[in-house]
Parts: C-alpha cells; structure tokens; sequence
C-alpha cells in the first residue's frame, strides 16, 4: 500500500456493509464482489449512483490502512478469475488461522504448505500429508481426525482439493505471500511475467522459468511462436486460454435464463 499518498476515504454505511460481508465470506470472486457492491447500495443507498468499484474499494482501503488491513485483489493460479479478500497485513496468515484452528491443526496445516512449496507441480498428496500426522505439536491425531481437519481447510478456502492432492487456495496465496516468501526464499518460486508469488504453473525444460498459467495464455496471445520469453527456447507445454469475463457472464446469464424457463415449466 502507497500510505504517504492515499488520500483518507469516508466510510459510509453501504462501505459498512460491504466490508462485513466481504468478511464474512473471506474471499469472493470479482463478479460476485461486484453484486454484493449493488447489494448494498439496494439496502443502504437507492438513489446514489454505484462507485465504479476500484474506486470504493480505494475508499474502503484509505479507512483500513492505519489498521494494517486491506481488500487485496488477485487471480486464480488455474484460470486467472479475479478474486478479492480481506488481507492482514500485520501478521501472517497462520496466526490469522488460530482462532478457528487447535494448534495440532495449525501444525498440520504448516506441514502441507511445505510440501506444496517443495513441489514441483504446487501440489502435495493426501497420502504424504497424513504420513506426517505422528510430527504434530500438540494433542495427537489419527488419520482420520487429519482428513478431516484437511476438509475443513478446503471449507474455509484455505486449500483447494483436486483429485486427493491439496494446493493453496487464491485466498491463502492472496494473504500467505509476505509470510511463504520469508519462511521460505530458498524453495519459493516466482513468476517471470508477473513477478508474484507461484504454486501452479509452467516452467521452461532449458532455463527452468516459470509462468502462473494464465500468465503463460496472456502472453502467447501477442507472441505467435511458442518460445520461452527468456531463452527464447521452444515452450512445450499447451497453451491454456485466458479467462474471459464477459463469456462468463454470458454463460451465467444463460443458465439462469435456463433455470427460471425449467421453474416456470413446472
């Protein structure tokens, strides 16, 4: 955050509501921020025009900086769907965790972060975080209690489960990076487009860059020729497409259409 030249913002009750609301989910997509953005306005203010929302949450973030948090935007490491969350900045996320978590869980949920940043696919395995559950601080745990525990991060968008292998959530990515950076600059990997943190992605067979994948769609879609932007080497891998949202909206728009026809049906 730019704290010297953020001009301090006026926090109205529609601003309230979002951010309790925001709060309450912990991270939303752009397009469900910008509904509840609406929401809001619709219960708090009818007649104000609707802020253009980089602008509102500017607003929001000018009120929260002396508090050391801030609306942070980001995307999904797989498809690149902005995503919003409220960010702590004055401690790391798996302190943020305690309150919702026993300090065995807390311990289980360090020790699956480590081997996802270990990783070279940004994933680590069922299998190999409960052969760790015998090194946990704290009351024991059986496999069982674990699993459930692992369900429980992916409830509350800490991880993402896909296929019994566990990633980091955009959430946890959002409000971890500071943290995984310093806990971790000998394992960690960036992206060279973007420079941000990166768990999933694609990297070059010669030099070893990395790309977050849609990263990688953004930027084969202005360079024809499949060659690594750093050694200029062949890029072997498929090329993902880029998120685009107003197919998405279509999309959404359809199936609700298509909702609403199948109730008036019946």
């Amino acid at each position: 955050m730019q704290g010297s030249t953020r001009r301090m913002g006026v926090m109205t009750d529609v601003h309230r509501r979002f951010l309790q609301l925001l709060m309450t989910h912990g991270v939303l997509e752009e397009w469900d921020v910008q509904r509840l953005q609406k929401h809001c306005y619709k219960v708090h203010d009818r007649t104000a025009t609707v802020e253009k929302l980089e602008d509102f949450i500017n607003n929001i973030n000018s009120v929260l900086e002396s508090l050391y948090i801030e609306i942070k935007k980001g995307v999904t490491e797989d498809d690149g769907r902005p995503i919003y969350a409220l960010v702590n900045l004055a401690t790391t996320s798996i302190s943020k965790m305690a309150s919702d978590f026993a300090e065995n869980e807390l311990d289980l949920f360090r020790k699956a972060l480590e081997l996802i940043i270990d990783s070279e696919t940004g994933f680590a395995s069922s299998t190999n975080i409960l052969n760790l559950v015998d090194q946990l601080k704290g009351k024991k745990m059986r496999k069982k209690e674990a699993e459930h525990v692992l369900q429980k991060f992916v409830q509350n968008k800490w991880l993402i489960e896909k296929e019994g292998e566990f990633t980091l959530h955009g959430r946890a990515i959002l409000e971890m990076e500071q943290y995984i950076r310093e806990t971790y600059p000998d394992a960690v990997k960036v992206c060279t487009i973007c420079h941000s943190l990166l768990i999933q992605g694609q990297s070059c067979e010669t030099c070893g860059i990395r790309m977050h994948l849609p990263c990688v769609a953004k930027y084969f879609q202005s360079h024809s020729e499949l060659r690594c932007p750093h050694c200029k080497d062949y890029w072997p891998h498929e090329i993902p497409e880029v998120f685009d949202p107003e197919k998405e909206r279509e999309a959404s728009i359809s199936k609700s259409n298509k909702r609403s026809l199948r109730s008036r049906q019946h």
